[in-house]
């Protein structure tokens, strides 16, 4: 295949915006802002984001959480139909809860703690986070098609919209 044409190609496959429903977020603190800001930038910066028997891309993805689900409202970029896609956050609850304490801990850890303890902190965070990302990754399958950093960085804004302070 020619260069050109894989590179134009692998570009489709991709999210050109992300906005978050502003009913869906929670208060937030000011770790929270940051890592969904982080996040955001950090999928726009470079993601993989394909969608089934579909090549519109690049697209424009709206976020919110209703009725302990995931909404995703998916448009192209340059304009058309709007996918809507919903995943269930059930299974995602217990690790999302998880996460939030283990978060908690690391900030306050951050904090006051010597680097060997928010060094063990901090390496349970990050399983829990990739136990997380597999399975949000997991549930997408098999209509929309995300890379792992992707699904790590969705994950990220689906517990900052999640979480209720």
């Amino acid at each position: 295949m020619d260069q050109a044409v894989s590179t134009v190609e692998r570009s489709r496959d991709r999210l050109a915006d992300i906005t978050l429903d502003t009913k869906s977020l929670g208060r937030a603190n000011a770790n929270t802002e940051h890592e969904r800001e982080v996040a955001i930038f950090d999928i726009l910066d470079g993601n993989s984001f394909r969608i089934e028997d579909l090549d519109d891309g690049p697209y424009k993805l709206h976020l919110s959480v209703i009725d302990d689900r995931l909404q995703m409202s998916i448009v192209p970029e340059s304009a058309g139909t709007a996918l809507e896609h919903a995943i269930a956050l059930t299974p995602l609850k217990r690790i999302m809860k998880d996460y939030f304490m283990i978060c908690e801990s690391y900030y306050e850890a951050v904090r006051t703690a010597p680097p060997a303890r928010i060094q063990a902190i901090d390496v349970s965070r990050r399983a829990l986070h990739d136990e997380g990302s597999t399975l949000l990754r997991d549930k997408l399958l098999p209509k929309i098609i995300v890379d792992e950093d992707t699904a790590r960085r969705l994950f990220t804004l689906v517990c900052t919209l999640h979480w209720k302070g």
